[in-house]
């Protein structure tokens, strides 16, 4: 299980996201690896990084990785380093400062524009957080692009930790413009299949392009008869903790609805650790990033809680407005807008990364 040094490496690793052009490292970090018989990419990360979480391999291959449960032999991985970067004596504060300076150097405009209020929640590093540099990952994301892409605009920030309230309250009340940061269901064509808290995003909720992919993992005592079922049908009877608000469409999806199991929704990541490890819970769906830092919170867990090594889910996050916010779809273009030139720039991959970087030396 991760030790405080493994969960470090695993946050300034997987920033990072999609290599770029050029980029090529090994089996140690920072080379190729080239996949063998019988390898996973847990075992893969596992010996590479000294950790089973494969969050920051998938992100730098996804071209290359259809399924991040079946791993193709001869199919060659890229490694990132262990610092977090895509090249050895690569800094990805030069990208971020450099885009900075274009920026100031644009003109501004002239036009009164009111300032765009933003919301987002604590509790969810490294991702969402006031006590993380620039409010998080996903946050830096959302105010750097409201200034990316010919974009020029003022926002306000605040932080309301209670995550439902965003989309039931405070959102359709014009009290805020944006959240950040929410999983929406890739295909809302039939809702009558989806759970109410996922019907609800398809039909209230104007979203921007994915904004970061993450992987769903499912986590158990290793003792646990759940531990390693290889289909979701056998979680048949389990009692499944997902954090409050969280969408549970992963699994929903898959037939497993209350009666067939029965779910659990406490405030936090670590409150549903905290009950697989007590065995109030059997599973706790949870990204691998935060999974992996809830884990690494309770120290009686190290060991004892490890994701399934058989199943795992693709999730995207997006930017959220709601659809009775009469300039809702103007800031979800701008915001992709941004987003878009970001990526195309560089700056998009850095910041993930410098972000991943402070929170590690912060030792949160």
């Amino acid at each position: 299980m991760k030790s405080p040094t493994n969960m470090k490496t695993l946050l300034l690793a997987s920033a990072a996201v999609t290599v770029m052009s050029g980029a090529a490292f090994a089996q140690e970090a920072c080379a190729s690896y080239t996949v063998k018989d019988g390898d996973s990419l847990g075992s893969i990360a596992q010996t590479a990084y000294g950790t089973f979480d494969y969050q920051m391999i998938f992100n730098a291959n996804r071209s290359a990785i259809e399924n991040p449960n079946s791993l193709d032999p001869g199919t060659v991985l890229q490694l990132p380093c262990e610092d977090g970067s895509l090249s050895e004596g690569t800094k990805v504060t030069d990208i971020i400062e450099q885009e900075e300076e274009k920026q100031a150097k644009k003109a501004k405009s002239n036009v009164y524009e009111p300032p765009i209020k933003l919301v987002s929640g604590n509790g969810w590093a490294p991702f969402t957080g006031e006590d993380l540099k620039g409010g998080g990952m996903l946050v830096r994301l959302a105010t750097t692009a409201l200034n990316r892409g010919g974009n020029d605009r003022e926002h306000n920030l605040s932080f309301v930790d209670d995550w439902a309230a965003h989309f039931e309250t405070l959102l359709p009340l014009g009290a805020f413009d944006v959240s950040i940061a929410w999983v929406v269901p890739s295909d809302c064509s039939k809702p009558d299949e989806l759970d109410d808290n996922s019907r609800m995003r398809c039909t209230e909720l104007d979203a921007t392009l994915p904004i970061y992919e993450t992987v769903t993992a499912y986590w158990s005592r290793s003792d646990n008869e759940y531990a390693a079922v290889k289909s979701f049908a056998d979680y048949a009877g389990a009692t499944i903790c997902r954090p409050e608000g969280w969408s549970i469409l992963d699994l929903t999806s898959e037939g497993l609805v209350e009666p067939v199991v029965t779910y659990i929704a406490p405030p936090t990541a670590r409150d549903c650790v905290e009950a697989v490890l007590s065995g109030k819970a059997d599973m706790t769906s949870l990204d691998l990033e935060t999974g992996g830092a809830s884990v690494n919170e309770v120290a009686e867990a190290a060991g004892v809680i490890q994701p399934n090594p058989n199943l795992s889910k693709l999730e995207s996050l997006h930017f959220v407005t709601h659809k009775t916010n009469p300039r809702g779809r103007v800031y979800i273009a701008m915001l992709n807008k941004g987003l878009n030139e970001m990526r195309e720039s560089g700056e998009w991959y850095a910041i993930i990364a410098d972000s991943l970087a402070e929170f590690n030396k912060a030792g949160l």
